[in-house]
C-alpha cells in the first residue's frame, strides 16, 4: 500500500496546533488540518507491512493494539496516495461509521500499532482520517442513503452516546425502523457533554445526527427512559431494544469536608460549560464548511457569525490577567474564573478540566495524580506493538505550562481531607504523598499513604475526575437486568443479550468506562446480534 519507499523518501507530517497561549481565548478546535496535496503524501508512507498492526484491534498485555474497529487503515492510505478520495471514504465507513468524531477524538491506537512506528514516526492515520470525512462532506458523498426497504421490525435504542447512535445508524440501514431515546435536551450523550468544543465542536455532531434523521432515525430528546417513560411501555412497543446509556455513575471522594461547597463532579462541570456555549442562534450561525481553495478544510473552529462562540479564556499580558470577551453568563455554569482550581483525576477527562479551567480564566490550576509518573519513552518491558505506557503531555497541560511556567500535575498524591471557610465552602485541601506496595496475601500492589507527608494547599474549586464505577441502576432495574461486580450491564463474554428478552447492551454500560471507538465497536456489535435475533440472519459486516 502506498508508494513502496514512500516511508523513506518523507516524512511524518501532521495537523499543527494554535499556540496555548492563542487557543485558551477560545473554545473551537485549534488544530489545522494539512492539505490534500501534503495527505496525499503521508498516505504515501503506509509501509504494505506484511502484518498491518494498525488494523488488528488485538488485546496484548491487557491493552488494545490497533483499532478495535478494524478499519482498513492500508486501504484507505493507499487510495488517497493515489488521489482516489471518493473510494477511501467507502472504504473507511466500511468498518466506522462516525470517522468524523474518531478522527478527532481517538487517542490514535492505530498509530500506535503503526509498523513504521518502530523504527521511525508512526503514518499521520488520524489525520488522513479527518481529511477523508471531511473531504466526503465537501463533495457530497456523505450525503444521506435511506434505506431501500423496510422490514416492518421497531428497534428502541435507549441512549445517543456513540455505542447507541452506531447501533441505530446499522439497524437503520438494514432496514429496521429505530427510535433512539435521549434523556438529555441534545442527542449526542458522552460526544456532546463529556467532550469539550476545543476537542468536538457540536456543529459536527449535529451534522450527523441530521443526516441520519433523513435516513429515518426517530430521536426523541428529553426522555428519561425509567423514570419519565416505563420500561414495560417501551418494551411493549418495540421488537427489540438495545440499553446504552453509559457508565455514568462518577467515583466520589470520601474524605471529612466533602461535602463542602465548590465541591463537583467533572462531568457536571463540563457539562455546565457545553451548555453555556450553546444556543440554537449560535449552532444557526455555526459553519465547519470552511475550506481551503483546493477543498481541503482548513477549519472546523469556523467563527460563529455573531461572535456566539466566543470564550471566556485569560491569559498574562505584562503580568496582568485580562480575559477574552464572552457569551459565558454568570449564574449559568460552573465558573473556574479567578479561581484556585484543583482537578482530582490524571486521565483524559481530568486535561479537560484543566483545559476548561483555563479557559474560564483560572487563577490557578492543580492536577492531582494517584499513580507514579510513566516514563518519557518505552520501558524495555514494554514494546512495539503494545499501547505505550509513557508520559502523555495532553493540550491542558501544555497550556498550563505555557501559562504558569509549569506543568500541573503532581503525581503520588491525593487528598486527606478538605477545609471549608466560614461560609461552608471549600478553602483548602489537605494532601497526602503516596508510595506503592504490595499486599502481603495477595501480591497485588496498591498507593499507600506516606506517614508525615502531608501538607496544605489553597483552592477554591474542586473537580473530581476520578472515574467511573458503572452504569446509573434505575435504567437496569426498570429493565430488570442483571448487573455484574462493576455495576456493568451483565451478558455472556463476547454477547451482547441480557438475561431480559428482545433486552440487549452496548458500550460503557456493558463494558465500563472506555474510549469512543470502543463505543462505536460495541454499538456496531450489539447491532449485529439485534438484526441476527430479528431476522434469523445478518448481513451486516461488523
Amino acid at each position: 500500500m502506498g508508494k513502496p519507499t514512500g516511508f523513506l523518501d518523507y516524512k511524518r507530517q501532521d495537523k499543527t496546533a494554535e499556540d496555548p497561549r492563542s487557543r485558551i481565548l477560545h473554545f473551537r478546535e485549534f488544530h489545522t488540518p494539512l492539505s490534500k496535496d501534503e495527505q496525499e503524501i503521508q498516505g504515501a508512507r503506509c509501509m504494505a507491512c506484511g502484518v498491518p498492526f494498525c488494523q488488528s484491534g488485538q488485546m496484548l498485555n491487557g491493552m488494545a493494539s490497533g483499532c478495535p474497529l478494524h478499519n482498513l487503515v492500508p486501504e484507505w492510505n493507499d487510495l488517497i496516495y493515489n488521489g482516489n478520495w471518493e473510494e477511501a471514504y467507502y472504504r473507511l465507513v466500511k468498518t466506522n461509521n462516525f470517522p468524523e468524531f474518531t478522527s478527532r477524538v481517538c487517542p490514535a491506537l492505530c498509530e500506535n500499532a503503526c509498523t513504521c512506528g518502530l523504527h521511525d514516526e508512526p503514518v499521520s492515520t488520524k489525520a488522513n482520517e479527518y481529511g477523508i470525512i471531511e473531504n466526503a462532506y465537501d463533495k457530497g458523498y456523505a450525503a444521506a442513503r435511506p434505506p431501500k426497504v423496510r422490514t416492518g421490525k421497531k428497534v428502541a435504542v435507549i441512549g445517543s452516546g456513540p455505542s447507541g447512535l452506531a447501533a441505530a445508524d446499522l439497524l437503520n440501514r438494514r432496514g429496521h425502523s429505530v427510535t433512539v431515546y435521549e434523556r438529555e435536551d441534545k442527542v449526542g450523550g458522552l460526544l456532546r457533554y463529556g467532550i469539550p468544543n476545543m476537542k468536538l465542536e457540536k456543529q459536527v455532531i449535529d451534522r450527523k445526527v441530521k443526516i441520519m434523521e433523513e435516513e429515518g432515525v426517530t430521536f426523541k430528546t428529553g426522555c428519561n427512559v425509567g423514570k419519565d417513560v416505563k420500561a414495560s411501555a417501551i418494551l411493549k412497543e418495540y421488537d427489540k431494544v438495545i440499553l446504552s446509556c453509559g457508565a455514568s455513575n462518577p467515583r466520589d471522594i470520601k474524605v471529612p469536608g466533602r461535602d463542602a461547597d465548590g465541591i463537583y463532579f467533572a462531568v457536571d462541570f463540563l457539562k455546565s460549560t457545553t451548555k453555556a456555549l450553546w444556543t440554537d442562534k449560535a449552532q444557526a450561525n455555526a459553519s465547519t464548511a470552511a475550506r481551503t481553495a483546493d477543498g481541503a478544510n482548513a477549519s472546523t473552529a469556523a467563527r460563529m457569525a455573531d461572535g456566539a462562540n466566543a470564550s471566556t479564556a485569560a491569559r498574562m499580558v505584562d503580568g496582568v490577567r485580562t480575559f477574552a470577551a464572552t457569551e459565558l453568563k454568570d449564574g449559568t455554569y460552573i465558573s473556574a474564573r479567578g479561581k484556585k482550581v484543583m482537578v482530582i483525576g490524571g486521565g483524559d477527562t481530568g486535561n479537560d478540566c484543566v483545559g476548561t479551567s483555563l479557559r474560564h480564566g483560572a487563577a490557578s490550576v492543580l492536577q492531582l495524580e494517584m499513580m507514579p509518573k510513566a516514563p518519557d519513552v518505552r520501558a524495555e518491558n514494554n514494546p512495539w506493538p503494545e499501547w505505550p505506557r509513557v508520559c502523555k503531555t495532553d493540550y491542558g497541560q501544555q497550556e498550563a505550562i505555557a501559562l504558569f511556567g509549569h506543568d500541573p500535575r503532581v503525581y503520588q498524591t491525593t487528598v486527606k481531607e478538605f477545609v471549608k471557610d466560614k461560609k461552608g465552602a471549600v478553602c483548602k485541601a489537605v494532601l497526602v504523598k503516596l508510595e506503592s506496595k504490595k499486599d502481603e496475601k495477595t501480591g497485588r500492589p496498591y498507593m499507600a499513604e506516606i506517614a508525615g507527608s502531608e501538607y496544605t494547599v489553597d483552592v477554591d474549586l474542586v473537580l473530581i475526575a476520578a472515574g467511573f464505577l458503572g452504569s446509573e441502576e434505575y435504567v437496569s432495574k426498570a429493565f430488570g437486568v442483571e448487573l455484574d461486580a462493576r455495576t456493568n450491564i451483565k451478558t455472556v463474554p463476547g454477547e451482547y443479550g441480557t438475561n431480559v428478552k428482545n433486552v440487549f447492551t452496548a458500550g460503557d454500560m456493558h463494558r465500563g468506562q472506555s474510549l469512543v471507538v470502543w463505543a462505536v465497536h460495541e454499538g456496531r456489535e450489539a447491532a449485529r446480534q439485534v438484526d441476527e435475533s430479528l431476522m434469523g440472519y445478518t448481513n451486516l459486516v461488523i
